[in-house]
């Protein structure tokens, strides 16, 4: 688990008053959890394309009524499931998710640790176009999309399908450093 420190509070800097050191934290997410954008909408891609607004709707609901989340993949591999989708919405800029890798298997442990690196951190989908037409640049307009998979990938092809953040400290490891620096500090009392 990851902690998230919400607040750390003192009321004396000395060390002789490390009794009255009060810290406080919550527990949080699991370590690998990350964010990002998977599509990003009316910008054009790689393949020539367009997301349009809306286009992931249908999908989402299919998806929420069948009580189901697409696969989280390593580089569109079927084979190679790293993870999984805890929230997969629409949001003004794009396809927003949330993501957990399972950092149990050696594949998910080394994404895990690219995503830290920041060696990695593109996204891309893997979809149907279910209506999609041409404008007047030759550009497909995709208007509604069968999302089947979302992709950890290193080069994107919608520039802006991004990771923004990976959470990665334990609760374990956080608690082990508070604890060494409280007795640290109380050592110095005598």
């Amino acid at each position: 688990m990851i902690v998230q420190a919400q607040t750390i509070a003192h009321r004396h800097a000395l060390a002789s008053d490390v009794a009255d050191f009060d810290i406080r934290f919550a527990m949080g997410e699991a370590e690998g959890v990350f964010t990002g954008h998977a599509a990003i909408f009316n910008e054009r891609n790689a393949h020539n394309e367009v997301v349009q607004r809306g286009a992931f709707a249908n999908t989402l609901a299919d998806h929420a009524a069948r009580n189901i989340k697409p696969p989280m993949l390593w580089s569109h591999r079927s084979d190679e499931i790293i993870g999984v989708w805890d929230d997969i919405r629409e949001d003004a800029e794009g396809l927003a998710v949330r993501g957990r890798l399972i950092t149990e298997t050696t594949r998910g442990k080394e994404a895990h640790a690219l995503l830290k690196a920041g060696a990695l951190n593109g996204l891309s989908i893997g979809f149907r176009p279910k209506t999609a037409s041409r404008d007047t640049k030759g550009v497909r307009v995709l208007s509604e999309i069968e999302l089947v998979e979302i992709s950890l990938v290193a080069l994107p092809s919608a520039g802006r399908a991004r990771i923004k953040n990976v959470r990665s400290a334990s609760a374990d490891a956080f608690a082990r450093a508070v604890n060494g620096a409280v007795l640290t500090l109380r050592s110095m009392k005598g």
